[in-house]
């Protein structure tokens, strides 16, 4: 955290606690591309990895209610 970051009053900074994908919502996109574009693959070099990560990401692109449901998860919405 910034010494220089001025935080409004109406606004309090909750550090994330650290190992813990869970909280971060790109970690959840990267679950979703992976239960659904990418899993059952083995990849033997970055090369291989590209295309096919690519193209997951095209596909997400064409849904963005997915992109919206992933960052809505439910049990955010207590605090």
């Amino acid at each position: 955290m910034s010494n220089n970051l001025i935080v409004p009053e109406n606004i309090t900074i909750l550090p994330l606690p650290p190992k813990s994908p869970e909280l971060n919502p790109v970690e959840n996109i990267w679950l979703f591309m992976r239960d659904n574009w990418l899993s059952n693959r083995v990849f033997k070099s970055y090369e291989e990895i590209v295309d096919p990560c690519g193209y997951a990401w095209r596909k997400l692109q064409q849904r963005p209610w997915n992109i919206m449901s992933i960052g809505r998860r439910q049990w955010t919405h207590g605090f």
